[in-house]
């Protein structure tokens, strides 16, 4: 049996996917103790493994082009340092600009994007086209490309994660849900502070809780009384057969539709086309149940975007949550009405993308070493900022 020593910890992690999985590989390699405890029965089963695998540092938002800039930076060298394929594939992000809008959209953003080291550049009719040979040519103004972009393995990589912070010492419970979050009363009754949580099955004692539960966030913040602005909003992908490989970049195109805002496609390098849109209005709540209207409203836009994928056949579409926000953008901070609550919440669908970089900032928060850009990061990211707007490239 075991005892009370041994389910104390440094750090308790809510959530093993994407963020939660590479939170614990850092946290872990500082040297603390971190225990990962997650509902589902192993790693990346929440929106995790609905993800498509996409990795670009192509934002609006400085916060997440630094984060991203470095979850590339880790994933490219992820094989070599630690030994796992993680079937990475830099085959560059492209948005693409049909109407004058989009293509002041983009190029108003080139400006703050190569100010926080982004390599993208935008490209006219004709050089667009020398890089995407089968976009319409038809109304086609041009786009950005900003080549280190891609794309990998989203059931590798959060194997390689859990993998990888298990022999770092991280530990993970699975089948476990948080039920209660225990806090004690401090500086005579007015301020509260964290020392463990209670699952279905266990107590486990900690100084600090991290929140990455993805959609189920805003649940683990009611244990804590807190109204975490964070819902998820149901997305709808799919995958086609393999065929010969024609495609190199994702390809973004940021136009409405009705029904829709953008959709996004790309190739694996084992030929099979992968899709997704962002429906219109959005899709609120937890059912994943895949839909009718979903694939005849993509198709018709992909094939009109790229008529060479008319008589390419679909294999299957499912659908994932997006933890969305106010306004795109996560929420990473501590709170300041409960000592050692760190929420790391609201990725709105970005988290397989943002996961490593965010996890490495999240273990120099837990052990006091954030730098001067990482205090920037996050004020931009911060729980108690005002909402305004929406991330010009969610």
């Amino acid at each position: 049996m075991e005892t009370t020593t041994n389910r104390t910890y440094d750090v308790i992690i809510i959530g093993a996917g994407s963020v939660g999985a590479p939170a614990a590989l850092a946290i872990a390699k500082a040297g603390m103790k971190v225990l990962v405890l997650d509902q589902f029965p192993s790693q990346g089963q929440g929106s995790n493994k609905a993800a498509i695998g996409g990795i670009r540092a192509t934002h609006s938002d400085p916060a997440k082009i630094r984060l991203c800039l470095r979850t590339l930076e880790i994933v490219k060298s992820w094989q070599e340092t630690y030994g796992h394929n993680l079937e990475w594939t830099t085959g560059g992000y492209s948005f693409v600009a049909y109407r004058e809008q989009e293509e002041q959209t983009l190029r108003t953003l080139l400006k703050v994007q190569k100010a926080y080291g982004l390599n993208i550049e935008w490209y006219d009719k004709e050089t667009l086209l020398d890089i995407i040979p089968d976009l319409n040519r038809d109304g086609l103004i041009g786009g950005t490309f900003s080549p280190e972009d891609g794309h990998c393995s989203t059931l590798l990589a959060g194997h390689a994660y859990y993998d990888t912070a298990r022999q770092a010492g991280a530990e993970f419970r699975f089948n476990e849900r948080v039920v209660e979050i225990l806090t004690r009363e401090v500086a005579h009754g007015s301020h509260r502070e964290i020392t463990g949580v209670r699952t279905n099955k266990e107590t486990y004692h900690a100084p600090i809780v991290i929140n990455a539960a993805g959609p189920w966030a805003a649940q683990v913040g009611e244990l804590l009384g807190f109204d975490h602005p964070v819902r998820p909003d149901s997305h709808e992908g799919g995958i086609t057969e393999p065929v010969a490989h024609f495609l190199g970049p994702m390809v973004v195109d940021i136009r409405p539709a009705p029904g829709s805002k953008n959709y996004y496609f790309f190739q694996l390098h084992s030929g099979q086309i992968v899709f997704c849109i962002t429906p219109d209005p959005s899709i609120w709540g937890f059912d994943c149940r895949e839909t009718s209207v979903f694939l005849p409203q993509v198709a018709q836009r992909m094939v009109d975007l790229m008529p060479r994928l008319a008589n390419i056949r679909v294999r299957r579409t499912w659908r994932g949550l997006y933890p969305m926000t106010p306004d795109g953008s996560p929420l990473v901070g501590w709170t300041r009405e409960v000592g050692g609550y760190l929420m790391a919440i609201g990725m709105c669908g970005q988290g397989f993308m943002l996961g490593p970089g965010l996890g490495e900032l999240l273990a120099r928060m837990v052990t006091q070493q954030t730098t001067v850009d990482d205090r920037e990061t996050l004020e931009i990211l911060s729980p108690y900022r005002a909402f305004k707007g929406m991330e010009a490239l969610k």
